[in-house]
């Protein structure tokens, strides 16, 4: 291995090897300049050592076995990948498969109306909900040193998103499993960091596409393309 290898940071999203032939993917694959899995064995190491861990190690089963559960006709010959299962649908055999009771639902106020149905089909399966909206505690944006000129609607008084407070209610309730639904760009990255249980995402927000960010990628060689240029 080459001296510009191991110093090369991981670019996994850059590497062009055919899927099939990746070391990640296969064996007796081929990694690209800097590929993880061939320049930081030592760090591998203590991840898997990470996974021996009882909590570590049942959550990390379960998420296997989920993903293997959504695909149907496994004996197929060729295999044809056949999804069967909505992102809903595995959150709620995850959390049943862990055995947890109690979930925590952060969401934003945007999408009140999708968490009250939320709220719902989570109840309708036997767990009991603890949600909390992105404006609980009422706090102004002024309290973050926030112009009026940057609010939504100037100059109306306006509430801060308070993800901190979210994840402490969530820890204070002692949710065992989080969701998260519709938080912004950066306040859903203070709710990961703030919340003592797993968080898993539901939805996250996107204004323009009806909240599926992935449009804007899938378009980005014509009618998004102005992403895919230089600032």
């Amino acid at each position: 291995m080459s001296d510009a290898n191991e110093k090369a940071a991981p670019a996994c999203a850059a590497c062009e090897l055919p899927t099939g032939i990746k070391i990640c993917f296969t064996e007796s694959g081929h990694g690209s300049k800097g590929c993880p899995t061939l320049a930081h064995k030592g760090l591998l190491k203590e991840a898997r050592a990470l996974y021996e861990e009882s909590e570590v190690f049942q959550f990390a089963r379960n998420a296997s076995i989920q993903e293997g559960e959504c695909y149907t006709n496994k004996v197929q010959n060729p295999f044809v990948l056949e999804p069967t299962k909505t992102r809903i649908v595995e959150i709620c055999e995850f959390a049943h498969k862990m055995g947890y009771k109690r979930l925590g639902l952060a969401f934003c106020i945007g999408l009140a109306n999708e968490a009250a149905v939320v709220n719902k089909m989570f109840t309708n399966q036997g767990f009991e909900v603890v949600s909390v909206i992105c404006k609980v505690g009422g706090e102004l944006k002024e309290g973050l040193g926030i112009d009026p000129k940057d609010f939504i609607m100037p100059p109306l008084k306006e509430t801060m998103c308070n993800p901190i407070f979210q994840a402490k209610l969530l820890n204070a309730e002692k949710t065992e499993f989080n969701v998260l639904l519709g938080l912004c760009v950066g306040h859903d990255s203070l709710f990961f960091k703030h919340a003592d249980a797993y968080t898993t995402v539901l939805a996250v927000k996107d204004r323009v596409t009806g909240h599926n960010p992935l449009a804007a990628i899938y378009l980005s060689h014509s009618y998004y393309g102005k992403i895919m240029s230089k600032p």
